[in-house]
């Protein structure tokens, strides 16, 4: 069947959905723009006619003999790919039942493609909550061990021995080992090494075997550690400017002639051409080491905010869109410093170009923008402004979600209880647990704002809108 009779088969909704997912490499990049257009543009708007016309059965021709697949497995491999990977971002806010059949329905046809397997395994297990299971394949398996057995020193007390060894003696059944480079830095690598050792070994600082307390980080932990080392870096970006600059000669030529052209037209807010947007794909070809380096060069933090929206747009004109280190990096340099310092309310160029990254970047804006404000405990009332403009108008369900997470970990002052108000009035779906630990978060700072008109107003939209979910105990104590 070709793919002119598959559309047939959707809606015409579903059908802009399925031809962005056509978009190879930015299949799924284009999907979620398209879904996201979508529910602003009707608010009620789902994709369960999408998921059920996909598991729908279809009569084809295999090996010679009439037999009826899902209509998901009669799809390329490149669409299967981009499909998955749209709803690994998208997912959150799904009924979990749609989506784990259609995941049935791809594991009915013979997956050949090992990519394709461990997206779907993946999903499978982040919708589920499990880890158990692996998501290598008996090949992917051979050639870890392969890869460990070319780095293995007999004469080493680091962890590549050990992960061998793990990974001969693991069942099927038991917790996959997790590809982790949380410790490039840790001590078995840098101090237990002798004089001898090799200075191939000396660069690898990978652990593919996390011991078990690493394994116990949860999904929270690890937004905080990442946090934490994107705000130590905004905060040491004008000391350690000499350094990185002197790192610039390991730059290629081209970047380095890159960088006078960026640089003048963010300086001279003169009008962009073609010829100038061409200049910024050098961040596609960007290592994470490398684009801290060119941003520091082009010194984003201390471009006009008249000239952000323009470099914006461009940037987001740019095919494919940029990675998430890369997107991560140019918001931390670009607008952390700025928002960070503000004392008065934000000028509309700045918002704009929040705005603009945050509507294309979510997640990389929520670790390198938003979080890091919120953890810096002085959150004032230009701030909050600001963040309650990205939450409430770029930031979809399970986006604001992750935000409301930090916030559960936070100091609160009035700019955060802000930020918590705009987040309850737009409609947010928390879990039993969320829930639980938000109350406890009440309770506990209630007696810090016994006279905040703004935590009267929070504690009076919670027992409106939850009321369900308090208990009686936790109720009497935020109503007193």
């Amino acid at each position: 069947m070709d793919l002119k009779a598959m559309l047939q088969r959707f809606d015409g909704r579903s059908r802009l959905l399925v031809h962005s997912l056509h978009s190879r490499a930015a299949g799924a990049s284009n999907a979620q723009t398209v879904f996201n257009k979508q529910r602003r543009s009707d608010p009620d708007f789902t994709l369960n006619p999408f998921l059920e016309t996909l598991c729908q059965q279809e009569a084809c021709v295999h090996e010679d003999s009439l037999v009826l697949k899902p209509l998901v497995c009669l799809f390329s491999e490149g669409f299967k790919r981009n499909l998955l990977c749209f709803l690994h971002l998208i997912h959150p806010g799904l009924p979990k039942d749609h989506v784990l059949h259609l995941l049935q329905c791809l594991t009915q046809d013979d997956v050949e493609n090992q990519w394709t397997c461990a997206l779907i395994k993946q999903l499978q297990r982040d919708i589920e909550g499990t880890r158990k299971g692996t998501l290598l394949t008996s090949d992917g398996t051979g050639k870890l061990k392969s890869l460990c057995e070319r780095f293995r020193n007999a004469n080493a007390k680091g962890k590549w021995a050990y992960c061998f060894e793990a990974l001969e003696a693991e069942d099927k059944e038991t917790n996959m080992p997790v590809l982790s480079q949380k410790k490039r830095k840790s001590d078995n690598m840098d101090h237990d090494g002798d004089a001898q050792e090799d200075h191939q070994s000396k660069r690898v600082k990978m652990d593919f075997c996390p011991s078990e307390e690493e394994e116990r980080l949860t999904e929270e932990e690890e937004p905080k550690m990442r946090t934490s080392q994107l705000q130590q870096s905004a905060a040491s970006v004008s000391q350690a400017r000499s350094d990185v600059l002197g790192s610039s000669k390991n730059l290629p030529d081209h970047m380095k002639a890159a960088v006078p052209v960026i640089k003048e037209l963010l300086d001279t807010e003169s009008a962009w051409d073609e010829s100038s947007v061409s200049a910024l794909k050098v961040f596609h070809e960007c290592d994470p080491n490398e684009v801290e380096v060119l941003c520091s060069m082009l010194c984003l933090s201390e471009a006009s905010e008249q000239s952000l929206p323009q470099f914006c747009s461009c940037l987001l004109d740019l095919s494919p869109d940029l990675s998430h280190s890369t997107a991560s990096a140019v918001i931390t340099h670009l607008l952390l410093p700025k928002i960070l310092s503000l004392a008065e309310p934000a000028s509309r160029c700045l918002v704009t170009a929040a705005m603009s990254l945050c509507t294309r970047y979510p997640r990389p804006t929520c670790q390198a923008l938003i979080e890091p404000v919120l953890r810096k405990g002085q959150t004032g009332s230009a701030q909050a402004e600001v963040l309650c403009r990205l939450v409430v108008d770029c930031l979809e369900p399970h986006h604001r979600l992750l935000v409301f997470r930090t916030i559960l970990g936070v100091s609160w002052d009035e700019g955060v209880l802000s930020v918590i108000h705009a987040l309850l009035d737009s409609k947010l779906e928390l879990s039993e647990e969320d829930f639980s630990l938000f109350t406890d978060q009440l309770c506990s700072q209630s007696p810090h704002f016994s006279k905040s008109m703004k935590f009267a107003k929070m504690l009076l939209s919670v027992l409106t809108k939850y009321q369900s979910h308090v208990n009686p105990a936790c109720h009497h104590t935020l109503s007193s």
